[in-house]
C-alpha cells in the first residue's frame, strides 16, 4: 500500500495571478462568506495544491480547505447556429478564523 502526501506546492506570483481568475459574486457566495468561505472562478488545469497556495500568496491568509466545482458549458443557439458556453471551475475556499479577503479592494 502506498500512501500519497499532500504537498503545498510553492506558488510563484506570476502564476497565482494565472490560477485565480476573477472572484464569483452571486448572492449565494454572498451567503457562504457568513461561514468564512470566498468563491473564485480558477484555471482548468489547476489543483487543490496550487489553489491553496496561491490565495495564500496573494492575499496573505491562511486557507483552511478548497472544494472545487467543475461546471460544464451549456449548449445554446446563438442566431440558429448550435454553439457552446464555456466550462468554468470554481474554488469555494473555507480561510482559518480570523482570516477574511476583501473581494471588493482587489489585489
Amino acid at each position: 500500500m502506498i500512501k500519497y502526501r499532500n504537498k503545498l506546492k510553492e506558488v510563484d506570483l506570476n502564476k497565482s495571478y494565472k490560477i485565480i481568475r476573477k472572484p464569483i459574486v452571486t448572492e449565494k457566495a454572498t451567503k457562504l462568506s457568513e461561514f468564512n468561505k470566498v468563491v473564485f472562478e480558477v484555471a482548468s488545469k489547476s489543483n487543490k495544491n496550487e489553489i491553496k497556495g496561491a490565495i495564500e500568496k496573494l492575499f496573505s491568509v491562511k486557507v483552511k480547505a478548497v472544494n472545487i466545482i467543475n461546471t460544464k458549458g451549456k449548449l445554446k443557439r446563438f442566431k440558429g447556429v448550435l454553439g457552446k458556453r464555456n466550462d468554468i471551475k470554481k474554488a469555494v475556499i473555507t480561510l482559518v478564523e480570523g482570516n477574511t479577503i476583501d473581494i471588493s479592494a482587489g489585489v
